[in-house]
């Protein structure tokens, strides 16, 4: 059959047989044959047929299993969408898929940047493996997937936040067996952050073994203004000489004079912000039609090469080594499963700017001013998300949102905005001036697009638009971001604004250094004593999530230490209290004594939904007769919709 052995590989594993000639162009998916394999899904689906509840809530630190399955079998289609309020969160879940039963995975990457979209934004992507749709919060990937005797998909996340909810499906075909030799599939997250000043290349991908290379998605943040894509690409099949030589980095991607975005079947560009200081740009490079065979090894790498500037703006050089911040996933196929890649770094380290302070500006908004409009708060607008909402009157109207500086630097200045179908077109102002970053001489025809506004409107409410405000050197001490109407999108009903957050990351070598230094949480395995204390002191809102979680994973066991849970549902932290209850919930019946201690939990006004969910699971866990006493309280409960599924279940135990 001719071919890549990739699309082979897919077409096998759609039929389980050979197609015969006559179907070959017909019929390329070769729907009227046979099938002898059976489907199957893996999902979040909630047991309970009556609940709607179908999400996973990973506190920080939890791992979520997306899939433990059987085979042999082949994992045709992953779809997920995600609800989270932490800066940067696709890349901060981590996506690790394990076959056979080996502790090495042979997918490691954040969860953006293996859908094609880099550094902890959101994109909509239309390619043959990856399509993300609905401003790229809806992720699917169609890389076939086969394994021998296991496969377990896991996201964990190692944020600091609580993920709202984790949607998910994972698709696959139970096959009678797989053709021998058949290579598993593979994806490997590197960065650079930024990349080194001492005459290296950048490695997409370097391993031993046999396989083909089909595919990579690269991401980078300008630390310098100036193109930064003269380097070419080299493939280094099998050792000697590189096999494959590049003559630029966009050309790589198969654009040209530069990136601009586009999508594509094989390729594409889903991020390019110009070629300023601070621009970002992620592309994709499918090899599903030029797939790079390897027996032995292969090393893929990039040279970080492009304009670079002296202190006084002029030209240095025009391919000269940057220091950019770039990071990348490689995609590939190889016998059995690769030993040999690099660890990840954990959590924020993993961040372009892996510093970054996440201001809830509602926090403020006492001392918020406004002109021509009027200021409120939208609690849990999104998902969690509480928002400053502005009803402006026209343009010209304005809010003030003061915000407090940690130290003196160079910072990166994000806003994290709310569109809607009633909202106008702002600018912002830093200290009542426009920011601007360092704009210099550029290559005739450099794609230099400075962002002065952002349009608010969209058909319905969405709070996830991040505006970024620019690279700009900050005394310690309190600054002004003023947003200003400039007008409206004609199809607009009004001329509103929603704020959701301020977010500062230092930026320089020196911030980048620091930010890399973020290690995963721990906590004491076996000794229940040691993690009760932990819960209900430690200072770390994350280890004592943690530990609640821990304490929930050991069930009935920690019911020595059910006085800590109970007062642990108290904690100001949210994702604290709701896994508290959680582990209260694992204990079952013998949790009696925390009884009133759920019921005040559950009694308190405005309390998170996911916190009242968990409280309700836990006294339909203890059951009858100790919590009948909560059947008032869950019947309040049960008209929350939100919360309904969770009470309705616990009250048909008591009842």
């Amino acid at each position: 059959m001719n071919g890549s052995p990739m699309v082979i590989l897919a077409l096998v594993v759609l039929t389980g047989c050979v197609q015969p000639a006559a179907l070959r162009i017909s019929d390329p998916f070769r729907l009227a044959e046979p099938k002898d394999f059976t489907a199957h899904r893996a999902s979040s689906n909630n047991p309970d047929w009556n609940s709607n509840d179908d999400s996973h809530r990973p506190i920080p630190g939890e791992t979520s299993v997306l899939a433990d399955l059987k085979g042999p079998g082949v994992v045709n289609h992953i779809w997920m969408t995600i609800a989270d309020n932490e800066y940067g969160w696709p890349r901060l879940l981590r996506l690790r898929i394990y076959y056979d039963g080996s502790p090495t995975p042979s997918v490691d990457a954040p969860i953006g940047d293996f859908f094609a979209v880099g550094n902890g934004v959101e994109a909509e992507v239309e390619s043959l493996m990856v399509r993300n749709s609905s401003d790229g919060r809806a992720r699917n990937c169609y890389w076939p997937m086969p394994f021998g005797k296991s496969c377990r998909i896991t996201v964990t996340n190692e944020g600091r936040r609580r993920v709202s909810m984790l949607y998910f499906h994972v698709d696959w075909n139970k096959v009678p067996a797989l053709p021998a030799r058949t290579p598993y599939f593979h994806a490997w997250y590197r960065q650079a952050l930024p990349a080194p000043a001492d005459g290296s290349h950048y490695e997409f991908l370097n391993v031993q073994g046999r396989g083909h290379y089909v595919g990579t998605v690269m991401s980078v943040v300008q630390a310098e203004a100036g193109w930064f894509g003269e380097g070419d690409d080299y493939f280094w099949v099998d050792g000697g000489k590189p096999s494959i030589e590049g003559t630029g980095s966009e050309d790589y991607f198969n654009d040209a004079w530069g990136l601009h975005v586009n999508d594509g079947p094989h390729y594409g560009v889903t991020v390019a912000e110009g070629t300023g200081l601070g621009a970002r740009m992620t592309a994709y490079r499918w090899h599903l039609v030029d797939p790079i065979p390897f027996k032995k090894s292969l090393k893929a790498e990039v040279e970080h090469k492009g304009w670079t500037y002296n202190s006084d703006g002029t030209v240095k050089s025009a391919f000269g080594e940057r220091t950019d911040l770039i990071s990348s996933v490689a995609f590939w196929y190889q016998e059995g499963i690769a030993q040999d890649q690099p660890a990840l770094p954990y959590g924020a380290a993993r961040l372009p700017q892996g510093n970054a302070l996440q201001i809830e500006v509602e926090q403020s908004m006492a001392d918020c001013r406004a002109e021509g409009g009027r200021i409120s708060l939208s609690p849990e607008l999104f998902w969690s998300k509480d928002v400053i909402a502005f009803a402006g009157q026209g343009k010209g109207a304005k809010i003030e949102v003061p915000f407090e500086v940690p130290v003196d630097g160079d910072y990166e200045v994000y806003t994290e905005v709310a569109q809607a179908a009633d909202h106008g077109i702002y600018t912002v102002l830093l200290d009542g001036k426009p920011p601007q970053a360092p704009q210099l001489e550029h290559e005739p025809g450099a794609d230099v697009r400075p962002q002065t506004q952002f349009d608010g409107y969209a058909t319905e409410t969405y709070v996830g638009l991040a505006y970024p405000v620019g690279w700009v050197r900050l005394s310690k001490g309190r600054h002004v971001l003023t947003y200003v109407c400039v007008g409206k999108n004609e199809a607009s009903a009004g001329y509103h604004l929603g704020i959701d957050n301020i977010v500062l990351a230092r930026v320089g070598a020196e911030a980048w250094a620091a930010a890399a230094t973020s290690k995963e949480p721990r906590i004491p395995t076996g000794d229940l004593a040691e993690i009760g204390r932990l819960l209900m002191s430690d200072p770390d809102p994350v280890i004592r999530g943690l530990a609640a979680l821990s304490l929930r994973d050991q069930g009935r066991r920690s019911l020595s230490v059910l006085s800590a849970l109970t007062s642990a549902l108290k904690d100001r932290d949210v994702s604290v209290r709701m896994m508290s209850a959680n582990a209260i919930a694992a204990i079952g019946k013998d949790a009696a004594p925390a009884v009133p201690a759920l019921v005040a939990a559950g009694s308190v006004k405005n309390e998170q939904v996911h916190v009242l969910r968990s409280v309700a699971s836990a006294l339909g866990s203890i059951g009858k007769p100790a919590a009948c006493s909560a059947l008032p309280l869950l019947k309040e409960l049960a008209r929350i919709p939100r919360v309904r599924w969770a009470a309705e279940s616990a009250i048909r135990n008591l009842e």
